[in-house]
């Protein structure tokens, strides 16, 4: 059986072909649509593949010159994305975008700056010199400040891409990342807007399999 025999099989299996109802579906994804079977979305997994590959060209030349940035909310995604991101050694968001991530990275870096800071002081030990409720204080800030910015720690400039797991989830981030000519990469299901949209990875972003399976992919792009 040949390689790609072999990545369509594995598609099957983790149900990448499907999308969602016909009712859902967005006029943009219609060139990676197959057909549809019981009023559902299926894809063409020969162009979810050679979309792929074409990522994946594009993703092991650009980590050479800076870093991208995993993000992806949903419940279904957030622990994949997190561990393809650290695996990578690569900045992720898993929990809510905050507005300004990209269009105001002057503002949100302090705040990781802050984050990196307080962080190294508890560690030190800085914090014996505080009463235990001001210790108290500064703890839950430093979990307030890790929620929203941990996976942002080291970096120090805007990334040179955006991978998104369903960008109708992420449109703030997908807005932020176009309006700051950052490319964006998107795993995205039938019922996504994906125009404007650097790189499309036509698939299910709502199966857990399907999504480990695509980022798998971006992710070994990314370590090669």
């Amino acid at each position: 059986m040949t390689e790609s025999k072999d990545s369509k099989q594995a598609m099957i299996e983790a149900g990448v072909h499907f999308g969602y109802s016909k009712r859902t579906a967005h006029p943009s994804m219609a060139p990676y649509v197959y057909g549809l079977k019981n009023g559902v979305s299926i894809f063409d997994l020969d162009k979810t593949q050679e979309q792929l590959d074409n990522i994946t060209a594009f993703l092991s030349e650009t980590v050479k010159s800076g870093k991208v940035v995993f993000c992806g909310s949903k419940n279904e995604a957030r622990t994949i994305v997190r561990k393809a991101a650290e695996e990578t050694h690569m900045p992720y968001v898993t929990t809510r975008w905050i507005g300004g991530t990209f269009t105001n990275w002057a503002e949100i870096s302090k705040r990781v700056a802050k984050l990196e800071r307080m962080t190294a002081e508890r560690e030190r030990g800085d914090f014996s010199k505080y009463t235990k409720k001001e210790q108290l204080k500064m703890d839950r800030e430093i979990n307030k400040l890790e929620k929203y910015y941990s996976g942002l720690l080291g970096m120090k400039e805007m990334p040179k891409a955006l991978i998104v797991v369903d960008p109708k989830e992420e449109e703030v981030a997908v807005t932020e990342a176009r309006n700051k000519n950052i490319p964006v990469i998107a795993i995205a299901s039938s019922d996504c807007d994906v125009t404007g949209i650097s790189h499309v990875v036509p698939g299910n972003d709502s199966s857990p399999a399907s999504i480990e399976l695509l980022i798998t992919a971006l992710k070994k792009a990314i370590k090669a």
